[in-house]
Formats: structure tokens, sequence, C-alpha cells
């Protein structure tokens, strides 16, 4: 069980981000949520304090260094303190190349890495300070092979697992840092997708054998759950019909 563990939560509107709000506030933790959509981030509290969850949440956007810096000092003005900062906001407006999507590609850095580095800004100092913290870094399996339209995305991902590694390498005997790796996933990641051929290949693909955002989030708990001494570094995570 997660009993009194503070977790702040980026993306937590939707997807992957709202499943591990729920398993975790369902297994004890106090969830502090933080997304751009704030009437999803109402509602989704609303349901986890009807379900009995200790809640907190404030509009987040990852690309912004203020936001995150919010979203830490909330979990600590709310509850004294931060032990586990989920980085999981990210977009994946996949195209090939030669569509010259370069504002999306943008978008993607700025939101996928970007994000990530900026939850490292704000948590790191405050886990220091408290001799312990966790790190849990949602990455991809497209951040460990690409494919044809998803150099850019996978990219992003693969920094994301460079960056999470070298934190774990300088964190020390005190902090943690954890990659959770999905494979396809039922969500809403074709909402920012507007390259129409990819688009349809991957809903097609995702509505015949994604996994439910409940498993990444069971795979999230499960990282946390572990001794203070013990650090899972990385987990890979598919629907077992996933080539």
């Amino acid at each position: 069980m997660l009993d009194g563990k503070v977790v702040a939560i980026t993306g937590a509107s939707s997807g992957i981000g709202a499943a591990i709000a729920a398993v975790l506030a369902g297994r004890g933790a106090k969830v502090v949520l933080g997304a751009r959509r704030a009437e999803r981030l109402e509602a989704l509290a609303a349901r986890i304090i009807a379900d009995g969850g200790d809640v907190a949440w404030t509009v987040t956007d990852v690309r912004r260094r203020a936001d995150l810096h919010g979203l830490v000092d909330l979990a600590r003005s709310r509850y004294g303190r931060l032990d586990v900062l989920v980085g999981n906001a990210g977009i994946m407006p996949v195209s090939p190349l030669d569509e010259l999507r370069v504002d999306e590609w943008d978008d993607m850095v700025d939101v996928n890495i970007k994000g990530i580095l900026h939850g490292i800004g704000a948590a790191l100092p405050v886990f220091r300070a408290q001799g312990a913290g966790q790190f849990v870094h949602i990455a991809s399996t497209s951040g460990h092979r690409t494919v044809p339209g998803q150099a850019v995305y996978s990219g992003t991902k693969f920094a994301v697992r460079a960056i999470s590694e070298g934190l774990r390498q300088e964190a020390g005997p005190d902090l943690r840092v954890t990659i959770v790796s999905p494979g396809i996933t039922h969500t809403e990641f074709s909402r920012t997708m507007e390259s129409p051929d990819l688009r349809a290949r991957l809903v097609e693909l995702r509505d015949r054998i994604a996994m439910p955002p409940e498993a990444v989030a069971r795979a999230v708990a499960y990282a946390i759950e572990q001794p203070a001494d013990i650090d899972l570094n990385e987990v890979i995570i598919r629907p077992t019909a996933q080539a």
C-alpha cells in the first residue's frame, strides 16, 4: 500500500495520468494532479474524493517552468512534502518526416522533453532537502525502437530515457528514478495527430489490441511500493499481442 505517500502527477486529466491518479489514490496515496484541462481535473478529483481518496489539483502546462514549481509547491503546502513526481504529460502527433510538420515537432520537444526537465528542476531541490524522493517518468516502447512515421516522437522518448538514466546515476543513495515504457495503450493519443493515414492505422491498432491505462498505472504503483532501498529502474509494459 501507499498510505501517506504524496504523489504529484503531470498530464493527469485523462488516459494514463488519470488512471495513475485513481489507482494510487485507491492504494492510499495523496495525489496532486496537474494538467491543462481544468474541467477534467475537477471531475477526476471529485471521483477520487467520492471514492474516499485525498486529492489536490492545479492547472499545469509542463511547457512552463513556473507551472511545475506551482505543482510541487501545492503538494508541499497541502501535505507538507512531496514523495514522488510522476512525469506523465506527453503528446504524440506522429507523422512522416516528409510532411514537414515542424510545429508539431516543436510541440513534442517542448512537452515530452522539456516537460520532464522542468519537473526535475522543480522537484530535485525538494527531494535533496528532504533526503528522499522518487521520479517516475513515462516514456514509451517507441523510446526503445522507432518505426516509420515516429522518428521525432521516438526521439523525444529516447531522450526521456537518457535523461532519466543520467539522473539515476547522479541521484545517489537517497533518490529513486524509474522509467515506465508503455506499449500501445487505449488513450486519447490520436487527439493531437493530424497525419490522416498514420492516424487511421494507429487508431485501428489501438482499438484492436491496446491495453487499458490501468495496466500502466499498476506498474507505476508497483515501482513506488518498493522498499526505500530498492530502485526499480525501468519497466516495459505492453499488450501481449503487440509485436
